[in-house]
């Protein structure tokens, strides 16, 4: 009598597993996280003389005081400046302001901020996502 309890048990809580895993399958699969990027018309209506560029689908602009603050290292070249235009339509490697073949780096410390270098000037752009 007692090897009947424990297979009774033993197949109500494979019954129980299989519930649960088929109930969390339906309910949502699975989960993913993702970051709202803004494109480059939203930023320049809300500053129609930013500095920006985009690359890899995110768009990254510069003078921001607390990012011209830090300390970073450039890291290895990522991409250049294909094309400027003042259009807000961006596509990757596209600026308004920094001219084409201007080198894109990332950096050593932090994912969202790269760095340019054009003609001697180096500076920080920042991702612009929704927070």
């Amino acid at each position: 009598m007692g090897k009947l309890k424990i297979k009774k048990l033993f197949y109500g809580l494979i019954a129980l597993a299989l519930f649960m895993i088929t109930g969390c399958n339906i309910q949502g699969g699975t989960t993913t996280v993702s970051i709202d990027s803004i494109d480059a018309e939203e930023v320049l209506t809300l500053d129609s003389d930013a500095d920006i560029f985009q690359y890899d689908g995110v768009i990254y602009k510069t003078n921001i005081d607390w990012v011209e603050e830090l300390s970073l290292t450039k890291d290895v070249q990522i991409g250049e400046i294909k094309k400027n235009d003042a259009n807000t339509d961006f596509r990757d490697e596209m600026s308004n302001k920094l001219p084409v073949g201007t080198k894109i780096f990332s950096t050593k410390e932090r994912g969202d901020i790269l760095i340019v270098e054009s003609e001697g000037e180096i500076k920080k752009y920042l991702a612009i996502v929704e927070g």
